[in-house]
């Protein structure tokens, strides 16, 4: 009979190798489960054994961890590739990490690293699944903050799939992985991470990825996860080397951060596109693009759409440093404390120097933001702020108050004075002072401040200890201006087209449309067919008169054309 060549799916179909079977109960490999014994050895040595198995036959393998509290003790684990762990789902298979034992150990519950291991583009691990469990990391507890005290932390991994994960109060970083190359984050939910970081650090998100690793493409998906109460950043993307180029291929898709410091963060990627996002809440921006990250590179040519970006207690979208472009087209940013868009310098030396180019704000719906809706207090060129509508922004509005004595009362997230009578939201993202403490107010009825918690996942607004009843306070006042546009800084070559500003509220808080200050300019721009009429004060506050350009068909209170 002649020789027929088998088909390379039947070819390469190897049978699995003797004591490495393709699928695991935990509970059957020396795993209890019982939340008493430390399970970390029995994974460990079965992560192995399967490892081993992968590397001689190509077969993934599946560890299953029945319902059950599984204690991982005192050291981490080290992955391999080919080996998947999958749970019950959250709450039913929980990991509890701990380091009584081993204080100096961060005990992550899988990694695999370029400093511990040797982890890099020849040293990847692949095929490997990390699916319905829960990571409960509040044991671990170190003398000194630990990058690696993560609930899961890889480093170059190749079809890496992280699904329906549950993972709260690590140290750092909750999901914390680098350089994942056709890769999937699904439904993972993230709490309470970075619990160790005192604020100077980092690394304490909810889900980082370390980028650039594999080049200028890098393919990854972050789809309908959910970020809250996390030390820096709820998603962040962050380039890892200052040399390496930013790279393509990130998408983050109907995800939600809230209670973050940052909610969403580009520090370094190169189109990244934010979709279909919420994010709330966060106590610095909803959305940053900065070079704060390791590298000190921002993120470029990116695309933020239809995502809502509200009730931040700075900034909603904020961007330092970055050389642009970047499009930001299509949101509802509202509610924020301070700016609903803000460009400017990080303050400190990093990041590209230059002007942002080609930055362009595009029909999104800015309205009831504490102060200007569009800043740009860093220069900019080519920029294209279109179609949007910015409405009742400038809602920090109140005048200086002082106030103590029976009428108030204090607790740990609020201030309460009978005696007082504020236009509601009128001291929003102002700091309170008491003595020598301060907070941060988040929002205001006519009696009653609430205060930002003074970092992530905190209980307590406050930088000291909550004051004592009738304790004295003081609000500062409001800045007199506040637009829906405001240039303090070099624009040249802008196109401002097709902008409905206007205040509609009974006390208007919005002062101008439009303001160029004394610090700012605007050469050679196109400002064309904007509605600028309706606002408290005036349609326009040129302080630095224009230079150049077109102006024309603007609909203001009084033709200044």
């Amino acid at each position: 009979m002649p020789f027929q060549a088998l088909p390379p799916a039947v070819r390469y179909h190897r049978p699995a190798v003797a004591g490495a079977p393709l699928y695991c109960d935990a509970q059957e490999y020396g795993l209890c489960g019982d939340g008493v014994t430390n399970d970390q050895p029995a994974l460990a040595a079965l992560v192995d054994r399967l490892g081993d198995g992968y590397a001689a036959d190509g077969r993934a393998r599946v560890i299953y961890c029945p319902p059950g509290i599984y204690s991982i003790r005192d050291a981490g684990t080290v992955w391999r590739s080919g080996v998947s762990l999958v749970g019950a789902g959250p709450g039913a298979t929980r990991f509890l990490l701990s380091n009584e034992g081993n204080r100096s150990d961060p005990t992550p519950l899988a990694f695999w690293t370029t400093v511990q291991h040797g982890a890099d583009r020849d040293r990847h691990i692949a095929d490997c699944t990390f699916a319905d469990f829960e990571i409960d990391g509040s044991g671990v507890a170190m003398a000194e903050y630990s990058y690696l005290a993560k609930g899961l932390g890889l480093q170059y991994v190749v079809r890496g799939a992280f699904r329906n994960l549950y993972i709260h109060h690590t140290a750092a970083t909750g999901l914390g992985c680098d350089f994942l190359q056709d890769s999937l984050i699904e439904g993972v939910v993230v709490v309470g991470c970075g619990r160790l970081d005192n604020g100077e650090e980092m690394g304490g998100a909810g889900i980082g990825i370390g980028i650039g690793g594999w080049g200028t493409v890098e393919r990854l998906t972050i789809a309908n996860c959910t970020t809250v109460g996390n030390g820096t950043n709820g998603i962040f993307l962050e380039l890892q080397k200052e040399a390496w180029l930013p790279p393509r291929g990130y998408r983050i898709v109907g995800c939600h951060s809230q209670g973050n410091r940052f909610g969403i963060s580009d520090w370094g990627a190169d189109g990244l596109i934010v979709s279909a996002c919420t994010m709330t809440g966060n106590l610095e921006a909803g959305f940053d693009v900065s070079a704060e990250g390791t590298a000190g590179v921002a993120g470029r040519g990116g695309l933020l759409t239809d995502c809502v970006i509200d009730g931040n207690v700075r900034d909603g979208v904020s961007m330092g440093n970055t050389p642009g472009p970047y499009t930001v087209r299509g949101n509802r940013i509202t509610g924020n404390g301070a700016y609903g868009f803000h460009q400017h310098n990080l303050g400190h030396g990093r990041g590209y120097r230059g002007a942002g180019a080609e930055v362009v704000v595009d029909s999104n719906d800015f309205w009831g933001n504490g102060l200007d809706a569009i800043r740009v207090d860093r220069p900019m060129t080519d920029a294209a702020v279109l179609n949007n509508r910015i409405r009742n922004n400038g809602r920090q509005c109140a005048g200086a108050y002082h106030g103590g004595g029976e009428s108030v009362r204090y607790s740990e997230r609020s201030l309460v004075d009978r005696a007082a009578d504020w236009l509601p939201d009128g001291h929003r993202g102002k700091v309170l002072r008491v003595g020598g403490r301060t907070a941060v107010v988040a929002a205001n009825t006519g009696t009653e401040l609430t205060l930002a918690p003074v970092r992530p996942d905190a209980f307590s607004a406050w930088s000291g200890d909550t004051p004592l009843p009738g304790s004295p306070y003081e609000l500062p006042a409001a800045p007199t201006t506040r637009a829906g546009i405001s240039v303090n800084a070099a624009v040249d070559a802008a196109t401002i087209r097709g902008n409905r500003i206007w205040d509609s509220q009974d006390v208007r808080t919005q002062t101008h449309g439009l303001w160029i200050t004394e610090r700012g300019s605007c050469v050679g721009c196109r400002v064309v067919d904007n509605d600028l009429a309706g606002n408290a004060e005036a349609a326009t506050r040129l302080d630095t008169p224009p230079v150049g350009g077109r102006w024309e068909r603007n609909d203001t209170d009084h033709d200044w054309d």
